[in-house]
């Protein structure tokens, strides 16, 4: 059975994105992109919501059409491309990416049957408003935390305020030099 696992990074006070969605706050750098990859070994479906599927479908197919770009970004695209990708939607339509499901009801039904088909993990990339919801429905096994070294004191976030508890065991975590910190927890049922 795979597992559902939520790969975000954070700043220290939990936020997923600033007040205005934006993303410059993490430190990406060759020692993040080289833990990326290391992600993506074990990624069956990537899962986005609405939002981040949109910013990643505009970005990775130019990517593939421009041979200036790095050797990991060309590969990535690549894999992005054949990869079966996972929409939750409510509002879109029809998805025009390559291999893309669309989930737009019967959400925990779908996934969880996604989950029982043998294969590599489902991993929801970034995506806070998908997360919060697939968290909401007890369907997150994993959480791949990088916790950056900033705090944004505002912006957009999966763990809301009087949300329910959820006990995590800590099955790995690492320093980078750049400061963050990435963690991995299992969700304990």
């Amino acid at each position: 059975m795979r597992k559902l696992v939520l790969f975000m990074h954070v700043s220290l006070d939990g936020y997923a994105s600033d007040s205005n969605g934006g993303l410059g706050w993490i430190p990406y750098n060759e020692e993040l992109e080289k833990y990326a990859e290391e992600v993506v070994a074990e990624v069956g479906s990537p899962v986005y919501g609405r939002t981040t599927y949109r910013m990643m479908e505009n970005y990775w197919p130019e990517v593939l059409k421009n041979p200036d770009e790095s050797k990991h970004a060309l590969e990535h695209a690549a894999w992005l491309q054949e990869v079966q990708k996972i929409v939750i939607s409510s509002t879109m339509d029809e998805p025009e990416w390559n291999n893309t499901l669309l989930i737009k009801d019967n959400v925990a039904e779908q996934i969880q049957a996604l989950k029982e088909q043998p294969g590599k993990n489902l991993v929801i990339f970034g995506s806070p408003g998908a997360a919060k919801t697939l968290l909401d429905l007890g369907l997150i096994d994993e959480f791949l935390l990088t916790i950056c070294p900033v705090v944004l004191g505002s912006g957009k976030t999966v763990f809301e305020a009087g949300g329910e508890k959820i006990k995590l065991k800590l099955l790995s975590s690492r320093t980078f030099q750049s400061g963050i910190i990435a963690t991995r927890y299992e969700v304990e049922k």
